[in-house]
């Protein structure tokens, strides 16, 4: 029983930086069989970064998106917090649905305005969290700045594959 209520209290940080891996786990299913066959078959452009730097850089963003969210969810939680976490969870579910888009249906054009509404939303979300919690604001920075360059990078591939899919 001592343990239980030793761990209790951190449960909350848990389960908040959890849910971003989980939603990246369960959206990169699709990606393996994408990545094995039509991916690397696709003209890339010259900044297009090497497959090895996802795994640490998704890692990092993860972290610090289930850190800033806890930190907005312990000033009061759901209740005074609604607005800002809500804008956490459409930008978390527009977040999980670029992989499906970009590498199980292979709508690279598709992909590249989901992920225009996903900055978008990680972009409000950011603003959101800095009132409530300077740290979670400045937590978001990094991933609108990789965001960024995903947009790019997927705007690339689309453009320069654009005779590769005929509905694209």
């Amino acid at each position: 029983m001592e343990l239980v209520n030793a761990v209790k209290p951190y449960l909350p940080m848990v389960g908040a930086v959890a849910l971003p891996y989980l939603t990246g786990f369960l959206s990169n299913r699709v990606t393996q069989k994408g990545l094995d066959t039509w991916y690397k078959d696709l003209k890339k452009p010259w900044f297009n970064p090497p497959g090895w730097i996802f795994p640490p850089v998704w890692s990092a963003l993860y972290a610090g998106m289930g850190v800033a969210s806890y930190l907005v969810w312990k000033e009061g939680g759901f209740a005074a917090q609604a607005v800002p976490l809500a804008a956490y969870g459409v930008q978390l579910a527009l977040n999980g649905a670029w992989t499906p888009l970009f590498f199980g249906l292979r709508k690279k054009g598709l992909a590249f305005a989901e992920i225009l509404m996903l900055w978008g939303s990680v972009a409000v979300t950011a603003c959101l969290f800095y009132p409530v919690n300077h740290i979670a604001g400045y937590l978001f920075i990094p991933y609108l700045g990789w965001v960024s360059f995903a947009s790019l990078v997927n705007y690339k591939l689309w453009r320069l594959n654009i005779t590769s899919e005929k509905n694209d």
